[in-house]
C-alpha cells in the first residue's frame, strides 16, 4: 500500500478500514464476541480506533505473531470451548456484508466447516523464468479463496494442533483443515469482498461503497457556552491551560471552547445537548476534562455513523490573547474528534469592554459544525 501504517489503518471514505470489517460483523446477532489481532507496535493504535469508534467493549485486542497462522492460533486461544463456531477473517476485507457472513456460519454450523469464496473467472497461465508461458491451468474447478474461514471452534484447535505436530504451515485456515483431512465447503460469496491490498484497491472499495450507500446527508450544528470567571481556577480553553489570574467556574474543567463544539455536534446529530449527556449533579463528571466529554461526544457521532467534517469555533473574551494558543489547540480538539487540524478553525473576538465578557465577568464560545453521514454499514442491515 506505500503506507507507514499497516493497511487496515487506512481510511474508506473517512473511516478506517478495520473499524468498517468490525461492524459488519457486530450486526450478525450470532457473533457474540470480536478478538482483534494486531501488530505489537500498533497495539495502541488499535485500541485507540476502538474506543473513538465505541467499539472496545466489544472487542478484545490481543498481539500478534509472525505468521498469518501464529496470529490466529493467538487469537484462537482466546475464543471459549463451549463457543460453537469461530470465524476468521481478514481485517482488510471491510466490504463483507452481514448477510454472506451469516450464510458462512450456517453452512460450518451444517458442515463442519466452510469459507466464502468465489469462482475464478480469469484464463490462467502457469508462466516459467523469463515470463514465458509454459501452459494453460484448467480454471473449471478452481476457486480464489476468501474470508470469513468459519470452523466449528473444537475441530479448527484440533487441525491446528495437528498442523503443530507435523510443522505444516498453510496459508489460510482451510489449508490446515485439508492437511488434517477435514472437508471444507466453499459457499459462493462476491466480487465486492475484495481484499485491499494495493492503492488501486482502495479506489475500488470506495467506488462500490458510494455505489451500494444513499445519497450523503450533511447537517449543520450550533452551539453555545457560556461561563463565569473567579479566581482560584484554572483557564482551560480548547483542552489547554492558559495562563492568566482568572480561571471558569463549573462542575467540570468548564472549557466553554469545547462545550461548545460539543452541543454543536449534538445539535447536528440530533442528540440533545451536552447537559443531558453529562449532567452536572452526576458527580462522576465533577472535574472532568472537557476533552474526554468531546470524545465520547464523537464517539455517539460515530454510532449514528457521522464524521465531523469541519468546526469553526469563536471564543469571546477581554483577555486572554488567545491566538497564540490556537494551534496546540487545534491538534487536541483534531484528535479528540478523529479529524485533522485543519478541521477545526480557532478565532477570538473581544466585545470593546461591552457586557459581562467585556467586563471580564466570563467568557462565552459560540460553534458551528458540519456533519456527513458516512457511507457505511447500516445500508446493509436486513
Amino acid at each position: 500500500m506505500g503506507t507507514s501504517t499497516p493497511k487496515q489503518f487506512s481510511e474508506l471514505l473517512g473511516v478506517p478500514i478495520l473499524i468498517r470489517t468490525i461492524r459488519a460483523f457486530r450486526q450478525v446477532p450470532a457473533i457474540g464476541a470480536i478478538v482483534v489481532v494486531a501488530p505489537a507496535e500498533h497495539r495502541k493504535l488499535t485500541c485507540a480506533l476502538l474506543a473513538q469508534y465505541q467499539l472496545d467493549g466489544h472487542c478484545t485486542v490481543v498481539i500478534g505473531g509472525k505468521l498469518r497462522q501464529d496470529s490466529v492460533r493467538i487469537g484462537l486461544a482466546q475464543v471459549a470451548d463451549d463457543s460453537t463456531l469461530v470465524a476468521v477473517h481478514d481485517g482488510a476485507r471491510p466490504l463483507i456484508t452481514p448477510k454472506d457472513i451469516q450464510r458462512c456460519l450456517d453452512a460450518a454450523a451444517h458442515k463442519g466447516a466452510a469459507i466464502m469464496g468465489v469462482p475464478v473467472k480469469d484464463t490462467l497461465k502457469a508462466v516459467a523464468a523469463g515470463n514465458a508461458i509454459r501452459h494453460t491451468v484448467e480454471r473449471e474447478s478452481l476457486w480464489q479463496a476468501q474470508t470469513p474461514q468459519v470452523v466449528q471452534t473444537g475441530l479448527l484447535k484440533e487441525a491446528f494442533a495437528k498442523a503443530d505436530q507435523d510443522g505444516f504451515v498453510g496459508t489460510d485456515e482451510a489449508s490446515l483443515l485439508e492437511h488434517g483431512g477435514w472437508q471444507v465447503l466453499v459457499v459462493e460469496g462476491s466480487e465486492t469482498n475484495l481484499k485491499i491490498t494495493r492503492p488501486d484497491d482502495l479506489l475500488m472499495a470506495e467506488a462500490i461503497l458510494m455505489k451500494q450507500q444513499p445519497d450523503q446527508q450533511l447537517r449543520i450544528g450550533h452551539g453555545f457556552d457560556a461561563h463565569r470567571l473567579v479566581a482560584g481556577r484554572a483557564l482551560i480553553l480548547g483542552g489547554l491551560e492558559i495562563p492568566h489570574a482568572l480561571g471558569l467556574l463549573g462542575h467540570s474543567d468548564a472549557d466553554v471552547l469545547t462545550h461548545a463544539l460539543c452541543d454543536a455536534i449534538l445539535g447536528a446529530i440530533g442528540a440533545g445537548d451536552i447537559g443531558r449527556h453529562f449532567p452536572d449533579s452526576d458527580p462522576q463528571y465533577k472535574g472532568i476534562s472537557s476533552i474526554k466529554l468531546l470524545a465520547h461526544v464523537a464517539g455517539l457521532a460515530a454510532e449514528r455513523y457521522f464524521r465531523l467534517v469541519n468546526g469553526d469555533i469563536t471564543v469571546v473574551a477581554q483577555r486572554p490573547k488567545l491566538a497564540p494558543h490556537f494551534p496546540a489547540m487545534q491538534k487536541i480538539l483534531a484528535e479528540a474528534c478523529g479529524v485533522a487540524p485543519d478541521a477545526i478553525n480557532l478565532k477570538a473576538s473581544t466585545t470593546e469592554q461591552m457586557g459581562y465578557t467585556g467586563r471580564e465577568e466570563g467568557i462565552s464560545a459560540h460553534a458551528v459544525v458540519l456533519m456527513a453521514s458516512q457511507p457505511d454499514q447500516p445500508a446493509w442491515k436486513e
